[in-house]
């Protein structure tokens, strides 16, 4: 991913941070004969030495699996808050532009079985079922119904090697111009436009050379 210098956002913390909150990617791998991509939800975890990895699980009828072969090379794409941002907001002339956060994650998949598949699923469903009045769990499913569902899906995890962060938030722009494009994005009916103000302003301090 092309990510210019005052757009890059390499306090690892942050990006992890993102990751969870917004944990819907696109995972991304190639066959012999073209590229394949699927949207799913991915749960952020570390591995027996602490290192943050991603696991997930696509359906076994989907035949990205099939190039899951251990070591293989894989692209996780998570996108967030992003909104169009008007010339007409400067006090000079220039062009439109698109703020937004975006996350790339590289790495190595291999695919998980057993109690190392049923721990990925549980901590899944627990993360998001929390927030439910009557949540459900893995853990109290029965066995027959668990045992059946998962030899519909194949599970993986995915050894993280390279993060690529791009948070475009007009760290390029004066402090006037900045604050004008934050102003104008509260006044939006959109959602997006103003959580990317507001990241705007986390971010002040992150200027152009």
């Amino acid at each position: 991913m092309y990510v210019p210098y005052f757009f890059k956002n390499e306090n690892i913390d942050d990006v992890l941070d993102f990751i969870e909150k917004n944990s819907f990617g696109i995972l991304i791998s190639r066959s012999n004969t073209k590229f394949l991509a699927t949207h799913i939800p991915l749960e952020l975890d570390k591995d027996e030495n602490g290192y943050p990895i991603l696991t997930g699980h696509i359906s076994k009828g989907n035949p990205q699996w099939e190039n899951f072969v251990n070591d293989s090379d894989i692209l996780v794409i998570f996108n967030g808050p992003h909104c169009y941002i008007s010339s007409s907001w400067y006090d000079h002339e220039n062009v439109p532009t698109w703020n937004y956060i975006a996350v790339h994650i590289y790495g190595r998949v291999k695919i998980i079985e057993g109690e190392r598949l049923i721990t990925s699923l549980t901590k899944l469903v627990d993360k998001y079922e929390k927030q439910m009045e009557n949540p459900v769990s893995v853990r109290t499913m029965s066995k027959e119904f668990l045992n059946n569902e998962i030899k519909g899906i194949v599970g993986f995890e995915i050894e993280i090697t390279e993060i690529q962060s791009a948070y475009k938030l007009s760290q390029n722009r004066d402090m006037i111009n900045h604050n004008n494009i934050v102003a104008e994005l509260r006044k939006s009916g959109d959602s997006n436009s103003h959580i990317i103000a507001e990241e705007m302003e986390k971010y002040t301090n992150k200027k152009s050379i």
